[in-house]
Parts: C-alpha cells; sequence; structure tokens
C-alpha cells in the first residue's frame, strides 16, 4: 500500500504481500459407502461421522442389506467420516392424504413412510387469513417431530409450505401441485397450546398410498449406463467433494457383485484418485477359488486391492450369532486407524492391523483359516488374506493392490505407495489452484518451487519417504527447464514433483549360522 504522507518525522510502517500459499494435505480415509438401507436420502451423499449418525439418518443395522454393517465395523475399526450412497431397487415413499388439495409424501422410499401421522390447525399469526395453517409432522416410529408454522398455500407467499417442506423438513414433502385452498382442519389445538400434545388425539394418520422397501439391489442398480446417466448409483459420488476410499458391501449376504459392477468402480474411483476395497465372493472356500476366480472378478488395477476370505462377525440382530459378513467395512477402518496413528505411507497390514469385532474367519460360509502355504500362494497374485495369529488374533496380512501380482512388475505394486501419490496428487491439485492466471515467469516458479517444497519436507520429516537427506527423498522443479517459452505462449506452467516411496517388507530374512569352536 502506498506511504502515508510525510507530514512529520516518525516511523511509518507498510505491509507487503507474502510469496507463501501453503499447501494443506486433505484427508485420506474419508470412505464412501455404497448400498441398501432401510431409509435415508438417494438424491445425494450424506457424510456421517459416526455410527449414531447413520443410525439417525439411515435407519441403523438391517438384516436384509450388508450396508448398516460395513458402516459400523469402518467405525468400530478407526474411521471417522464416512459418505453413505443410498442405492434402491423399486422402492416407494409414502404417501399421506390431507384432504383433496394437499397430498404429503415422505422424504424419502421406504416402508418407514407409514408411520407418519400429521396435524392441520388454523391457530395462526392471522386467523382471517384464509391462507395460513399450521403443520404438524411426527414419525411415530422415532418419535421425531416437525413443526412448520404459518405455512402458506400462496405460491408468492415467503412461507409458502412447498418450498418451507423442501429446505426444512426432514420426514415430509409436498407432492401434489400447488393447492387452491388450505387442508381442513384435522383437530382443534390441543387446550395446552402443546402442538406434539397427544391430548384429543391430535395427530392422525392420513389416508394415502403405503411405502415400499423395494427388493435386493442388482448391478444394474449401481453401474449399469442407465445409472451413469440418471447420476445415480457410484455416480452419485459426482456430487461429493472429496473421498479416498470406496466400498461397495455386496448386495445381499448370499449374492455378489459382477465384474461389471467392480470394473466400473474402480473405473470411477481412480479417476477421483480414490482406492477401491474390493470384497472376495461368498463361495470362495479355498486359496485355488481365490487364484482361478480372481481374472473373472475384477480387472486388475492400481486402484484397487481384495481381500480374502470373509469375516465372522455377531449379528446383533440374530441373538448376537456369528455370521459371514464381507470384510469392507473392518479393512477401511483398519486403513483409516492407521493413516491417524502412522500416516497414509504405511502398509494398513501387520500386527499392529487388528480387526476389531472380528471373531474368526469365513471360508465359503464356514469357520477355517489362512495357512502359510495358502498365503504363499495368493500373496504372488496380489491378493491380501485376513489372517489369524496366536496373540496377536485376527490382522490383515497383505499390502498389495490388484496390480499387485509379481508377473506384472507394477510400480504401483503396493497398496501404501499408490496411495501416497493420489494424497500428493490430490493436495497438490487443490493448494495450487492460486497459480492460476499469474504471470508466467521466474517469480512466479520461485514461489510454486517455494510452496511445494515445503509440503515435501514436511512429508520427509514426517517419515514418508525412503532416503537420509532431502535431495535423496524428493525433488521438486518448475523452472524454463521444464516449461518452454512454447509452454509459456500457451499459457502453461509445468511443474514436476518426484518422491521416493518407502515399500512396506514383506518378507524378512534371518540367516543364521554356526561358529566354529577354535
Amino acid at each position: 500500500m502506498p506511504l502515508p504522507a510525510l507530514a512529520s518525522p516518525g516511523v511509518y510502517i507498510e505491509e507487503l504481500q507474502s510469496n507463501v500459499h501453503p499447501v494443506v494435505g486433505v484427508a485420506t480415509s474419508i470412505t464412501a459407502f455404497i448400498g441398501r438401507a432401510l431409509r435415508g436420502p438417494s438424491d445425494q451423499p450424506t457424510s456421517i461421522s459416526s455410527f449414531a449418525d447413520f443410525g439417525r439418518t439411515y435407519g441403523g443395522l438391517w438384516v436384509d442389506a450388508p450396508l448398516g454393517y460395513a458402516v459400523q465395523q469402518f467405525f468400530l475399526n478407526g474411521g471417522t467420516q464416512a459418505l453413505i450412497v443410498r442405492a434402491q431397487h423399486k422402492a416407494a415413499a409414502s404417501k399421506l392424504a390431507l384432504g383433496a388439495n394437499m397430498v404429503l409424501i415422505a422424504a424419502n422410499e421406504g416402508s418407514w413412510g407409514d408411520a407418519l401421522a400429521a396435524r392441520v390447525d388454523y391457530q395462526t399469526k392471522d386467523t382471517s387469513n384464509s391462507s395460513l395453517f399450521n403443520l404438524f409432522v411426527k414419525d411415530t416410529g422415532t418419535g421425531v417431530l416437525e413443526s412448520f408454522r404459518n405455512v402458506s398455500i400462496d405460491a408468492s407467499d415467503p412461507r409458502y409450505v412447498k418450498h418451507v417442506l423442501e429446505q426444512m423438513s426432514q420426514l415430509v414433502r409436498v407432492n401434489s401441485a400447488p393447492p387452491l385452498v388450505r387442508p381442513a382442519e384435522t383437530t382443534a389445538a390441543p387446550a395446552d397450546k402443546d402442538p406434539y400434545s397427544a391430548a384429543g388425539n391430535a395427530y392422525v394418520v392420513a389416508a394415502g398410498d403405503k411405502g415400499s422397501d423395494g427388493d435386493p439391489l442388482k448391478d444394474d442398480d449401481v453401474s449399469s449406463a442407465a445409472v451413469q446417466t440418471a447420476g445415480q448409483g457410484i455416480w452419485l459420488l459426482e456430487k461429493a467433494d472429496l473421498f479416498n476410499l470406496l466400498c461397495l458391501p455386496p448386495p445381499t449376504r448370499d449374492t455378489d457383485w459382477k465384474q461389471t459392477t467392480w470394473d466400473a468402480a474402480v473405473a470411477y474411483a481412480k479417476g477421483r484418485r480414490a482406492f477401491v476395497i474390493v470384497d472376495s465372493p461368498s463361495d470362495w472356500s479355498k486359496a485355488t477359488d481365490a487364484t482361478s476366480g480372481i481374472t473373472s472378478l475384477v480387472t486388475h488395477s492400481d486402484s484397487a486391492a481384495i481381500y480374502y476370505p470373509r469375516v465372522l462377525l455377531a449379528d446383533p440382530l440374530k441373538e448376537n450369532r456369528l455370521d459371514t459378513f464381507a470384510a469392507c467395512g473392518v479393512v477401511a477402518g483398519i486403513y483409516a486407524r492407521t493413516d491417524a496413528q502412522r500416516g497414509v505411507w504405511k502398509a494398513p497390514a501387520g500386527i499392529d492391523a487388528a480387526m476389531l469385532g472380528v471373531s474368526g474367519l469365513s471360508l465359503g460360509g464356514q469357520p477355517g483359516i489362512v495357512t502359510d502355504s495358502d498365503n504363499g500362494a495368493l500373496n504372488p497374485r496380489g491378493i491380501n488374506c485376513l489372517r489369524n495369529f496366536p496373540v496377536a488374533g485376527n490382522v490383515v496380512w497383505g499390502a498389495r493392490t490388484l496390480d499387485g501380482a509379481d508377473q506384472l512388475s507394477s510400480q504401483w505394486k503396493y497398496i501404501p505407495v499408490r496411495r501416497l501419490a493420489y494424497f500428493m496428487e490430490e493436495s497438490l491439485y487443490r493448494s495450487t489452484q492460486w497459480v492460476v492466471f499469474e504471470p508466467n515467469d521466474e517469480p512466479l516458479w520461485s514461489q510454486i518451487r517455494l510452496n511445494i517444497g515445503a509440503f515435501m519436507q514436511t512429508l520427509f520429516q514426517q517419515g514418508a519417504f525412503e532416503g537420509t537427506t532431502p535431495s535423496e527423498a524428493y525433488f521438486v522443479q518448475c523452472d524454463a527447464s521444464t516449461t518452454t517459452q512454447t509452454d509459456i505462449d500457451n499459457g502453461i506452467v509445468n511443474i514436476i514433483v518426484g518422491f521416493a516411496p518407502l515399500k512396506p517388507a514383506e518378507f524378512v530374512v534371518i540367516q543364521i549360522q554356526q561358529i566354529a569352536p577354535q
């Protein structure tokens, strides 16, 4: 800013613009779950931070859908944030007919809406206004109550009932065309003026169509071309800003997703710099089933990892008897726990990667174990095993991507290397937006080197890279050698960031030699 007029001798302060634009690391373990739920929004993903949140929004555990169990295990094993995408097959919403001129519809599909009740009275701020009324809605299943006072049937009124319900109600919407007259009073206001009083049957269940939970999910409900066009299923995540992991719990306990669904999920996640956790099919009962069936389950990719076998969990809806479940929720929680405790560059596997809440392993629906020989056959194929060890208990014992088969020789063989690269890419992408439209010359390039270099140095100090010095661990290039005059003329600035990743120690070799007596 310009200096003030120097009217008298003294000290004058001038603030200068800093060249610092810090690169902020993004979250690494926001997990998206796609599946069937009892209730909840189906037109957008919803962020939750606990299983209690899932219960309030999506109805909690449901014996017919594995989604709730996967989310529960995710939070139990260390997860902190999840995105829920509710998919459905032929589900329908309940309707409440408040006379011929107004029909309310449940806010989302499912039989839960059959428990809705409503009450209308005319005790408004202006009783002479025939367009105003008070609407009270109650979910008798959960006890949730909502009140909307002084709403109007006049579309020009700021309290127009259709708009008010769309923006403020978690239970109902107006399904009919704008009504010509307000709905009739269901009952007079209770004598104590309490809108939620049960006195005199204040709430009545209005007649209307019953809701439906629909049928079990099919592959076309989450991965078909029609679903993609409609922006549903996997592609509903387009409405989410950021997610790092993607889980697709099975459609039912006894069915599995087809290869088309897994391939669509992996392709979409790769475009979003996210990682897919693939569940092994329910009928894989031995190691040979996995080695022969992997190619027909999912196409190999560096943006996904598969885990075998499934796990045994106590089912609260079945008197806590053990049942077989896919392991994606458990594994995603371990990813999140490892990221928080050690960093995204640490493999989410090993003795520390204990599967909390897991009572055992399920091979083809029967209790069993994975032996050393099984692990020796599966690991070179890029199939991660879940193991049981004395003292350590049930743990994740593999850290390879679906490109991790020895025969493929991929640079993205290991999960932590792939996820660290995604973390860096997303962080740099979001934190370098300020560069756009800046003058493309050495002052800009030096700022870029300064800010990205500080970010990489922080990661180096945290132990994310191999090497004992910064020059061995990473480099940042942005100068005339990366951005030519032709690039400048085309409005392009090129930044090259290199890093030396840490790879997990899969094999520990101990050599023992006898010392001959002298």
